[in-house]
């Protein structure tokens, strides 16, 4: 399946809906960068020109859709390529 279930518990409210794959799995693999290179979020943000709440929410369980030019600052962050980047670990 190319989406995954995902579920918020808020007091009397739990929410329901669909991530797609692609979504955690750059957040996986933005996490896993950030160890290679020793970036922390805050690190990655100056680097990327991207506010750090931004970096949050790409990194959470359930991460925004993510533009074409996000990708290209990220990737330069870590100085490696747009599809370094997306080579995911299945």
């Amino acid at each position: 399946p190319i989406h995954m279930w995902c579920q918020i518990n808020l007091p009397s409210v739990i929410i329901s809906f669909m991530v797609p794959k692609i979504r955690l799995k750059l957040a996986k693999r933005l996490k896993e960068l950030r160890g290679k290179f020793g970036f922390t979020q805050e690190k990655l943000s100056e680097k990327s020109d991207i506010a750090y709440k931004h970096i949050q929410r790409l990194e959470s369980k359930t991460p925004n859709s993510i533009k074409i030019d996000t990708l290209e600052k990220l990737a330069s962050a870590f100085g490696i390529t747009c599809s370094e980047l997306l080579k995911f670990k299945d």
